[in-house]
């Protein structure tokens, strides 16, 4: 199956592939081929409709298929009909001339030619696409959302410490009932070994899913984060987005008043410059010391910044990956190839 992040990369495979034709050559299948269609016609750039119409009708009374005779000389005139038949379906119309136009004037803008030769032909209403693009969106965002949050429980079932504790949590809600736990018993001994190993980590996986809190990208999904549903919300965030500003404005920049904690945690998210998902996906542990410092000032918070690049370029310096990878730079440079060690 095609994952969301494949999509673009299949639609770039392809838009390559038409970009290495040389020559433009695929575009001979648009409007009249790699015949030109003002010399069909006998006509220039510069001739008016009534012209391109007269020397029309007079090439199509010349080679109408119906006045030649014989199989050979029917077959011919049949194909220079044709021919004359696209050209002038192609010139008489202003939008499709000024398109040949482009083209004759463009020939290297391939996807220029793809894009307005198809938007002509096919008439697909502009809405009609902004819906579907936006449903594929809406669809591929949430089953990966569902994948993302699938890979997270299973990842927190093969680790011993939480997949122990879920254990201990289906222990305890067996013990609780002990009619039950006999009918489960009984139960248990009717099924085979897969059986049991299958309902014994849907157990687990089930204890995990409803006491694990999981935050960020892996979180569980929901249906208001899908695009389709935010878009129906717009007007909604839009008003309260605009309420909460005010109350900021009105409670922090005008009244003076101190810090809660959420405004206190924005602000701290805000000079890590994080998205809420982001912010999220940091511990719990690790955001109460942020609070604790009082990062939400900005002073504290460029004062905490340089004394965490100066631990980690301290780090990088104590590291023996990265003092061999000096002595090489300072010994050899960064554009020598050597097999020396």
């Amino acid at each position: 199956m095609t994952t969301a992040a494949q999509i673009p990369a299949l639609i770039a495979l392809i838009l390559g592939c038409l970009a290495t034709i040389s020559h433009g050559h695929y575009i001979d299948q648009f409007y009249c081929g790699p015949d030109n269609c003002y010399d069909l016609l006998g006509v220039s750039r510069e001739s008016t409709k009534q012209e391109i119409a007269k020397s029309y009708r007079q090439l199509a009374r010349k080679y109408h298929p119906d006045l030649h005779h014989g199989a050979e000389q029917k077959l011919v005139a049949e194909e220079s009909f044709k021919k004359i038949a696209t050209a002038y379906e192609v010139l008489k119309d202003e939008e499709s001339r000024t398109d040949y136009n482009y083209m004759l004037d463009n020939p290297q803008a391939y996807y220029a030619h793809f894009y307005r030769y198809y938007r002509r032909k096919t008439k697909i209403d502009v809405r009609l696409v902004v819906v579907v693009t936006i449903s594929i969106i809406s669809c591929i965002q949430y089953v990966s959302r569902w994948q993302r949050y699938d890979t997270a429980i299973k990842y927190f079932m093969s680790l011993p410490k939480y997949r122990n504790k879920a254990l201990e949590i289906i222990k305890d809600q067996q013990s609780g009932g002990n009619r039950s736990a006999a009918s489960d018993t009984r139960q248990r001994a009717k099924q085979s070994k897969a059986e049991l190993k299958k309902e014994h980590d849907r157990q687990i996986r089930e204890v995990i899913e409803n006491n694990m809190d999981i935050q960020g990208a892996y979180a569980k999904p929901e249906i208001t984060d899908i695009l389709w549903i935010q878009l129906f919300l717009l007007p909604y965030t839009i008003g309260r987005y605009l309420w909460w500003l005010g109350r900021w404005v009105w409670k922090f920049n005008l009244c003076k008043q101190p810090y809660g904690r959420e405004e206190q945690l924005y602000l701290v998210r805000k000079h890590m410059k994080l998205t809420q998902v982001q912010f999220d996906a940091i511990e719990a542990d690790t955001v109460e010391e942020f609070l604790r410092q009082q990062l939400w000032i900005k002073s504290y918070f460029t004062q905490w910044k340089i004394e965490q690049e100066n631990e980690k370029k301290k780090q990088m310096a104590d590291n023996p990956r990265y003092k061999a990878f000096r002595r090489y730079m300072k010994n050899h440079g960064p554009g020598r190839l050597t097999f020396e060690e």
